[in-house]
């Protein structure tokens, strides 16, 4: 067997294991404890009972070493009327110590003899004969009488046994259940509440810190519950912003688009104005697709080496001719070493949005510079550029869906969507993306996963 297919040391098997193992060496110890004590109350003689016949021998010798024969005939008649049973004294040699000698059956009785400290059996015919010596001179004789009925053990031994066979192993499984109970099925019942409240459209209700700060797989199960309630809030959340955003910015070109129809406007402005409004519509409506796609797609994507260096020529390239900016303006400081694991299309995306959105608020004649430097299994590139900046509050709202700082109309300069699905984009290849002011301008920042 192979040491790496046991389980880890926080698993729930080592936990089972370690209960039920209790369990049975507690069991253990119970039975032969207890049926020590149950053996003590049903086969020997109670302390009580002991001390009562050691102080019948006592009184016996006493009688002997006081009176002799008649001592001893004065206190057997005494004890005729304390005991309802046979009882004698006899000698070392067996013989009587009273006057009156053994009869036969009294002498075939004195060879079946036991000891005090002996065991007791209740199915032996008629009661047992005790031979109990004196305390103080056991030489001189000893006391042997007929076990009073009172002083037979085993009065209870039903009830000893419906308690050692039914009732004590009936609670301590009672207590291994609860153990079973509090492990396992506590909580399930709370993946189970959580998978209702998720029925009912409850996607903020989590599960206990008990459950998820668990080790165990039942813990790790916890904690997956949660992140998937996490992830589903976030979804929905992100989605009905993103409808409420769309059909808000959906009205003012189509209200646009009423008025230019409701124009007195030539057929060539008319139809220029109309080509201006759908292309618009189109650019929103596609960057909304890609944004929501990148938020609720969780499928992994497939990852190649990608030269950023070359991704920027290409990316420049086209900036410049939409722009009418300079390649000399778009400068790309990156050593040619500077590879980066990802998906080429979903990576020229974002950084295509980034560059555009550096063109578009930095002045004529500027620069827009891409450098870099490499940290640890990671790039971690920056976009400089020579514009305004943002102020140190929006820099991180800058990156939510249709948020548009510099308070340009719809569609004019973008929809707000460029950053949004930039940061989507880099995140979903393991990477990150944040901006900060710098004395020049804004830079934005991306930390990509090394080839």
């Amino acid at each position: 067997m192979n040491w790496s297919d046991l389980p880890g040391r926080h698993s729930l098997f080592w936990k089972l294991a370690c209960l039920l193992v209790a369990f049975c060496l507690l069991m253990i110890w119970l039975s032969w404890s207890w049926g020590r004590y149950v053996e003590q109350k049903n086969l020997y003689l109670a302390d009580e009972a002991r001390a009562t016949l050691r102080s019948y021998a006592q009184e016996a010798e006493q009688a002997w070493k006081t009176g002799q024969h008649a001592g001893v005939d004065v206190w057997i008649q005494e004890m005729a009327g304390r005991e309802k049973t046979w009882v004698g004294v006899i000698g070392s040699d067996l013989q009587a110590l009273s006057s009156y000698p053994l009869t036969a059956a009294e002498a075939q009785r004195l060879t079946f003899l036991r000891g005090a400290d002996w065991p007791v059996s209740r199915h032996s015919r008629g009661l047992p004969w005790l031979k109990i010596p004196f305390p103080d001179d056991p030489s001189l004789g000893s006391l042997v009488i007929e076990l009073p009925q009172r002083f037979m053990p085993g009065r209870y031994r039903v009830f000893w046994r419906v308690i050692t066979n039914g009732v004590i192993p009936g609670l301590f499984t009672l207590l291994l259940c609860v153990g079973l109970y509090r492990l396992l099925v506590v909580p399930l019942n709370q993946l189970r509440e959580q998978a209702n409240a998720w029925r009912a459209e409850q996607l903020n209700v989590r599960l206990c810190t008990e459950t998820t700060q668990r080790k165990d797989e039942l813990g790790e199960l916890g904690r997956a519950f949660d992140q998937m309630s996490e992830r589903l809030q976030s979804t929905v959340a992100v989605q009905q912003q993103l409808l409420r955003d769309l059909s808000h910015e959906l009205r003012t070109p189509l209200s646009r688009l009423r008025v230019a129809c409701d124009s007195e406007q030539s057929l060539g402005a008319l139809r220029e104005r109309l080509s201006r409004e759908v292309d618009a519509m189109q650019r929103l409506v596609e960057d909304s697709l890609q944004l929501a796609w990148l938020d609720t797609e969780r499928a992994p994507l497939p990852e190649e080496q990608i030269q950023v260096q070359a991704l920027w020529e290409m990316l420049s390239e086209n900036a410049c001719f939409e722009s009418g900016w300079s390649p000399a303006q778009l400068r790309c400081d990156l050593p040619a070493d500077c590879w980066v694991r990802g998906h080429l299309n979903t990576l020229a995306q974002a950084l295509e949005n980034i560059l555009r959105n550096a063109i578009r608020h930095s002045p004529p004649g500027a620069l827009v510079i891409l450098d870099g430097r490499r940290d640890a299994e990671y790039w971690h590139l920056w976009l400089d550029d020579q514009g305004p900046g943002v102020a140190e509050e929006a820099l991180e709202r800058m990156f939510d869906p249709f948020i548009r700082l510099d308070g340009s109309r719809p569609g004019d300069g973008g929809f707000g969507l460029g950053l949004s699905i930039a940061r989507n984009a880099v995140e979903r290849q393991g990477g990150r993306l944040w901006a900060q002011n710098t004395a020049h301008g804004l830079r934005v920042h991306m930390r990509l996963l090394a080839a």
